[in-house]
């Protein structure tokens, strides 16, 4: 495949039959997202009003994790977090009732891994998608790159393995 043509993850999530890890390592992401506007100026998802929140995402995850998929998300944060990562820790609880284990991982404690140099996800231990974004946190044009060679799959899944054997479960981390 072309890497212009990549679909998302939710595509790959829907295929996934065992698996599917996702570590993201930046600090921010795309800044003018509406939610993340709305966010800094006061407004806060009501978590108990589900309908006010649920979406595609939640969907493709609580449909692979009700096949058996375990699916599971590591972050790995700069300390003190930035405004955008306490963005990310408030929706966390989106990811949580859709069926996703979360974890945080203070970069100060990530030191000694090997890491790849973008984000990723891991399916089935067999496909990895890369995420490439530019410095403003915004996903490129071509940004999403499929990788189905195994040495590099089993390079990614044993990076995201590392992270999360030391990470912090989401109900655990008090972003600082």
């Amino acid at each position: 495949m072309e890497a212009a043509v990549q679909p998302p993850a939710r595509e790959a999530l829907a295929r996934a039959q065992r698996s599917a890890v996702h570590l993201e390592m930046r600090d921010h992401y795309t800044l003018d997202d509406p939610g993340y506007v709305a966010w800094q100026a006061g407004t806060r998802l009501n978590i108990a009003d589900r309908a006010s929140w649920w979406g595609p995402w939640h969907e493709h995850v609580q449909e692979a994790t009700a096949r058996g998929v375990t699916v599971r998300r590591a972050r790995i944060v700069s300390e003190p977090v930035t405004d955008y990562v306490r963005y990310e820790h408030d929706l966390t609880p989106t990811n949580l009732a859709a069926g996703e284990s979360v974890r945080w991982l203070p970069r100060r404690l990530s030191t000694e891994l090997a890491l790849p140099g973008t984000d990723f996800w891991v399916f089935d231990d067999e496909t990895v998608l890369f995420h490439h974004f530019g410095g403003d946190g915004k996903l490129a044009a071509d940004g999403r790159e499929y990788i189905t060679d195994c040495h590099r799959a089993k390079v990614c899944a044993e990076a995201f393995e590392s992270v999360w054997r030391r990470a912090i479960p989401h109900g655990e981390y008090n972003p600082a």
